[in-house]
């Protein structure tokens, strides 16, 4: 496989969501990529190790798309090398009445990765500017002062809560999180067709829900709010990749390699030095464990 120009994906200035891809096998078959999936994770698995002794950066991984993009089973494949105790993944529902008592950032705010972790946000705080702007009646359930009704949400509402969030990715970013944001670009077609699966195969049936068929005919509403987001808030900081998603595991070796690759920029991520006193009586250590087999 030829080695992926992980800069073509980036979003460095506003895109037309309608112009990017949502299809790309890197000209490689299914085996190929299963196999330089499981090298370049294995690799991320290293690297999280060394994160985890050097204990100074957390790593935030966001991941968006519509219903049945493959975020679930690319964080199964991507992550399934890394270590346990180093990555934690939250998938944020519906808000629930405690996290409806709070500002709509609070929940992902204490979902943080520590530092020397990796968390990955399966869906994100960016549904408050995705779900909620197709769907603006679901901002009354936030209690936010001066808004009694939908007419109060107009454009500055939107524009304040894009300077929210990209105030608050300035700030983790500036205390030490690394974030990147992945938007799983899939066409209308294959979600077509992954639903259908959904419900032809009786194993996969569980994941059906006739609110997937209502969304769907809201397709357009939900692409033009996805590309103002990722306009208004990719930043150098915090960039946004729009990966192509009707081939899942394209999609996974994409995001791994993009993760990788960027990671791999953080020359001070190293095993922190010995204290100068373990250092010089290592060898005394070492002794004295040998000496209880005798």
């Amino acid at each position: 496989m030829d080695k992926i120009n992980i800069g073509k994906y980036r979003v460095d200035e506003p895109i037309n969501i309608t112009e990017r891809a949502t299809y790309d096998d890197l000209g490689v078959d299914k085996k190929a990529l299963r196999k330089a999936l499981k090298t370049v994770s294995s690799e991320l698995a290293e690297f999280q190790d060394t994160l985890y002794a050097h204990g100074k950066y957390g790593v935030l991984i966001c991941l968006q798309g519509m219903d049945t993009a493959g975020k679930d089973s690319l964080i199964r494949e991507v992550f399934k090398e890394l270590n346990a105790r180093g990555i934690v993944v939250h998938s944020f529902k519906v808000p629930t009445k405690v996290e409806l008592r709070h500002d709509y950032l609070w929940r992902h705010y204490i979902a943080l990765p520590e530092r020397g972790k990796f968390s990955v946000f399966n869906r994100t705080h960016y549904e408050n500017v995705l779900v909620t702007k197709v769907h603006p009646h679901y901002i009354l359930g936030e209690r936010i002062p001066g808004i009694e009704s939908v007419a109060d949400i107009n454009n500055g509402f939107w524009e304040k809560r894009y300077r929210q969030i990209n105030d608050f990715e300035r700030h983790i970013a500036e205390n030490g999180t690394l974030i990147f944001k992945f938007f799983l670009h899939l066409s209308k077609e294959e979600q077509r067709q992954r639903l259908l699966r959904r419900l032809r195969l009786k194993q996969k049936n569980w994941k059906f829900s006739p609110g997937d068929l209502k969304e769907r005919k809201l397709w357009d509403d939900y692409q033009t709010c996805y590309q103002e987001a990722i306009n208004k808030t990719s930043k150098p900081h915090a960039p946004w990749h729009i990966v192509p998603a009707d081939d899942k595991n394209a999609a996974r070796v994409i995001v791994a390699t993009i993760l990788l690759e960027s990671l791999k920029k953080y020359k001070d991520v190293k095993v922190p030095e010995l204290d100068e006193e373990i250092k010089t009586n290592l060898e005394t250590f070492k002794q004295e464990l040998e000496k209880e087999k005798e």
